[in-house]
């Protein structure tokens, strides 16, 4: 570090950010960085530490990965800046860059717009008149500074991470990523790891706790009041890092909906959500192909469509048909745009199957039903819920009585469903946060179509 200055000095000098991270609301904070970075810590601190961490010794001075639980308005994304931007000015990598490289202090969000979040607290310490002589350059994702240090942001992918010599990296909200219901985490930070090694750079990775899986809860299993000399974890309620957060608000929350309330508050991880389909079960169920089976004269099919109205989510249409006791789904597709012309678009592929009927959900009122019949296509409104119609699923595949077309989209977002115990003892199911299972939903409507023999009697009165 440069002359010795350390993360605390920059944390209390009023020259720098005292008046931002010097009172007493960020005493935690100040408490918990001075260990991860090996400094001395007074004996109020160091109980403080202890009882967030679960470590009675004093940590050591070679910890590299500091691995955050902590609730809701704890001060997390504050924290975040300050360590980027301590990180990339007050540390000096020149000696070990090679001619042309930068150094690079990485902020890695859900998505851009989280991202960017992260970076306008970082544009602003850099407001600071002692730090804003060293930015040579601003762009829209980030800093360059003049000691050939930049500070970007990123997004929970794999691929975006790879290339970088890095001093530090900020993952934030970790336990939140999702890419199209599937989380990188695990290989995001296999890839930032070895990016990390040439300059001995720190990863910080913090957010909110959520279900016991991911690397966020990994992590906290096996390294929480453990002795690693390069991993410290750190679990801490929301007011244990931000005293200033009124107490009635955690009550408030708690009263609403208790299980929630701990996670984003207490920092206690979700007891009451586990995944619904294992991997295993998804991948033996898969054919290898094709993607879409051709109608056959005279085979009975159903159909199911979860309609959308623009936006990130997909207007989705399944059909499936019935060989034994098992469910063939034939196709499940999705697709963005005008949800007339989509309309029109599936009426025409259900006609292929000699389909005149398909079921959804109560999505938009009669305006489904209506747009549909246009082209002769009657809707029927499910007479099942999403949480029953995955619940269905569930029971058909864990029997074996499903096979499921190669949709890796599919395939991401059955693998993400959650099931989660209500306050009445009812189970629901639904996608993570961030999440979508719009292709998922078809399917399970669908599946559950065929496994109701009055629906097949339906369809062959139709057909008659």
């Amino acid at each position: 570090m440069a002359d010795g200055f350390t993360i605390l000095d920059a944390m209390t000098d009023p020259a720098l950010f005292g008046d931002q991270f010097g009172g007493p609301s960020f005493a935690g904070w100040r408490a918990l960085l001075a260990a991860f970075y090996g400094l001395d810590l007074t004996d109020e601190d160091r109980a403080l530490v202890a009882s967030i961490t679960g470590r009675e010794e004093a940590t050591p001075d070679t910890l590299r990965e500091l691995w955050l639980a902590v609730g809701r308005r704890g001060g997390k994304s504050n924290v975040s800046a300050l360590v980027a931007g301590f990180e990339a000015a007050f540390r000096d990598h020149r000696d070990r860059l090679s001619p042309g490289e930068w150094a690079t202090v990485l902020l890695i969000a859900a998505d851009r717009a989280q991202a960017r979040t992260l970076m306008r607290y970082v544009r602003g310490l850099f407001e600071n008149p002692m730090l804003r002589r060293m930015v040579v350059r601003e762009t829209e994702t980030g800093l360059e500074l003049s000691n050939r240090c930049a500070i970007e942001i990123g997004t929970a992918s794999f691929r975006s991470v790879r290339g970088y010599t890095l001093a530090a990296v900020v993952c934030d909200e970790i336990a939140f990523w999702q890419v199209e219901g599937a989380s990188p985490d695990a290989e995001i930070i296999a890839a930032l790891r070895p990016a990390l090694a040439t300059l001995d750079g720190r990863l910080v990775a913090l957010s909110s706790p959520y279900a016991r899986r991911g690397m966020l809860w990994e992590t906290y299993r096996r390294h929480f009041g453990g002795e690693s000399g390069r991993v410290l974890v750190a679990q801490a309620p929301s007011r244990t890092m931000n005293p200033t957060l009124p107490e009635r608000v955690i009550e408030e929350a708690m009263r609403e909906d208790p299980a929630r309330a701990k996670a984003e508050y207490l920092a206690e991880f979700r007891t009451d959500i586990a995944s619904l389909i294992a991997p295993e079960l998804i991948e033996q169920a898969t054919r290898p192909k094709p993607l879409e089976l051709p109608p056959v004269r005279g085979e009975r099919y159903v159909a199911f469509v979860d309609p959308a109205g623009g936006g990130a989510d997909e207007f989705t249409l399944s059909i499936a048909h019935r060989e034994g006791d098992a469910v063939v789904v034939d196709l499940v597709r999705g697709a963005h745009g005008s949800p007339a012309q989509i309309v029109e678009e599936y009426s025409s592929l259900l006609k292929r199957y000699e389909l005149r009927e398909v079921t959804g959900d109560r999505y938009a009122g009669r305006w489904p039903r209506d747009e549909f019949l246009r082209w002769g296509i009657r809707y029927e409104v499910s007479e099942l819920d999403r949480s029953a119609l995955y619940l269905e699923l569930l029971a058909a595949m864990n029997s074996g009585r499903v096979e499921l077309p190669p949709c890796p989209r599919l395939a991401r977002q059955l693998q993400a469903l959650e099931r989660r115990t209500g306050r009445s003892g009812r189970d629901m199911v639904d996608h993570p946060p961030g999440g979508h299972d719009d292709r998922a939903n078809a399917l399970a409507g669908v599946a559950a179509l065929v496994t109701a023999p009055r629906h097949f009697c339906r369809v062959a009165e139709l057909r008659l």
